[in-house]
């Protein structure tokens, strides 16, 4: 009797795994993450160390590969901050309501998964062109989209919009609307309800679907280098321009350009995640 109760915590420790036993688990994921994730980035950053800190400082500093990381990360920002706004909306159509063509519209949504990047990037020069559908319009009212850095925001806002959408839906099913009526029999408006009572709930959701969005867009080439224009301190992107070193043949200068991006994309992330868990813990 003294021997099954000593042996019954260990058994329930030990429970039943379909995976093997946590140390070949652990082994393998470290090697697997090593093998995919942590070996190329350490390439990336053992190899512009071959210029000297002088001549990284100098790609650093350069004015085109500034005004190139600019236009990628700021890009990148405004367009998450768009997605956050209208991913939220179009997320909330598609789980709170039912109407003809639902099916369609969230089957859209997942377009820029599906669509190459660069079809995606012609397609959205020849709308947005001064001869497009919507570019002759815009045109005529003084704003010029394609080739500029707003056609760069247009098509970074376009392949990170599912991130967002597809974040929150899971979250919006799940939260039903009992809390919302609770606060309506206690005398709050619909608005009240919602600032109050729905968005805590779906602030870490939010929060992590626009980091995913701005993740996504940061690197993002092929649909933006048809409708940037590629203009060097105007519409050239950080990506283009670590292509035209390469085919310079500066690998250095071209890895020198992609630590930079990694070690502002890595705070930007960690900044988010911690944004993240601070929301989730209220």
């Amino acid at each position: 009797m003294t021997l099954a109760v000593a042996a019954a915590p260990i058994r329930r420790w030990r429970s039943p795994s379909a995976l093997p036993g946590f140390g070949l688990s652990l082994g393998f994921a470290v090697f697997y993450l090593s093998l995919i994730v942590l070996i190329p980035l350490a390439a990336l950053i053992i190899r512009p160390w071959s210029l000297g800190w002088s001549g990284f400082y100098d790609v650093m500093t350069s004015p085109r590969v500034a005004a190139a990381l600019r236009l990628s990360f700021g890009g990148a920002a405004i367009g998450a901050g768009i997605n956050t706004v209208f991913g939220l909306a179009i997320a909330w159509v598609l789980v709170r309501y039912r109407f003809p063509g639902k099916a369609l519209l969230d089957a859209l949504v997942d377009l820029p998964f599906a669509l190459p990047t660069a079809v995606a990037g012609i397609a959205l020069s020849a709308l947005y062109a001064q001869n497009g559908w919507l570019g002759a319009p815009l045109a005529a009212l003084g704003l010029k989209v394609a080739y500029t850095p707003l056609g760069v925001i247009v098509a970074l806002t376009f392949i990170g919009l599912p991130f967002v959408v597809r974040t929150l839906q899971p979250v919006l099913a799940d939260l039903g609307r009992e809390h919302e009526e609770a606060a309506a029999t206690l005398g709050a408006t619909r608005l009240q309800a919602f600032l109050h009572v729905v968005m805590p709930a779906l602030t870490p959701a939010l929060v992590t679907g626009a980091a995913l969005a701005f993740a996504r867009a940061v690197g993002e080439y092929g649909s933006v280098v048809f409708i940037a224009g590629n203009l060097p301190m105007k519409s050239e992107i950080a990506p283009l321009l670590i292509i035209i070193k390469l085919e310079e043949f500066d690998y250095a200068g071209a890895a020198a350009i992609g630590v930079i991006m990694l070690a502002a994309s890595f705070v930007i992330l960690l900044l988010l995640n911690l944004l993240q868990n601070w929301a989730a813990k209220r």
